[in-house]
């Protein structure tokens, strides 16, 4: 039986038999404002109490074990065991999580970064990808220990974008295109356009797109919601500053 999400929930095009997988949105939780209500992040400033009572519903929710992470916009990914459950802390310092356990939600928490979620043959992942990390390979980590996990090749994978900043307003500078080898000369394309004045506006859902897609992922979907336009259904880090967390998970059902 499928689980009975918030309406507003994001959930992934996917048909796969005995994989789920979801996106909160601001609304069906128990926080305040400016954390209103959905809040899961505990390192934002919220009341601890209305984040454990959101992490709790989200975990109803999915009928699942959501382990969440220290994110530090790197690449590391950690394989999650039934012995991650038992903490309440983010007791891992990484930015992407695989599991082959059922029952495990490997979960990635955003604000404007791009959350990806991953599903193989008896196996998933979740990876955070703001621009640094995407930058330096957490896609592409991610795929690998998925693909070593699940004994399986990029082909057998499937990928969903969740909500993030998009291409409308992730103004970026001359590091970002480094970041990504576009020198200024190319930088009119569906990843990057110029804004003048040494600006550029990046898509960083094409950008996670076209990194995927170049290490065999076939079927990529997703990544049409942008988080800054949309306030009253977003978090977003960039617009409000003090704001909360949503999560995107992913997990074996049991």
């Amino acid at each position: 039986m499928r689980p009975s999400f918030h309406r507003d929930w994001l959930v992934p095009d996917w048909d796969t038999p005995g994989i789920g997988a979801v996106m909160t949105t601001r609304a069906g939780g128990y926080s305040a404002a400016p954390f209103d209500t959905m809040n899961v992040g505990m390192h934002v400033g919220d009341a601890p109490v209305a984040v454990q009572r959101n992490r709790a519903l989200l975990a109803e929710a999915i009928r699942a074990a959501p382990v969440y992470l220290s994110q530090v916009h790197g690449t590391r990914v950690v394989r999650l065991s039934t012995a991650d459950v038992a903490s309440e802390a983010a007791i891992h310092e990484a930015d992407a999580c695989v599991t082959t356990v059922p029952g495990i939600a490997c979960t990635a928490q955003v604000a404007d970064c791009l959350p990806v979620l991953f599903a193989a043959p008896g196996a998933v992942a979740a990876a955070h990808a703001g621009w640094r990390g995407l930058a330096a390979g957490v896609l592409e980590a991610t795929l690998s220990s998925l693909c070593e996990a699940a004994q399986c090749e990029p082909n057998q994978v499937q990928a969903w974008l969740g909500a993030c900043i998009g291409p409308r307003q992730f103004e970026v500078g001359a590091d970002v295109l480094q970041a990504f080898g576009v020198s200024e000369e190319e930088s009119n394309t569906s990843r990057v356009k110029p804004r003048g004045a040494g600006k550029w506006l990046a898509n960083l859902p094409q950008l996670a797109r076209d990194r995927l897609q170049a290490r065999g992922v076939l079927s990529v979907s997703g990544g049409g919601w942008c988080t800054v336009e949309d306030a009253s259904r977003f978090f977003s880090f960039r617009r409000d500053r003090l704001t909360g967390r949503m999560v995107a998970a992913v997990w074996l059902q049991g």
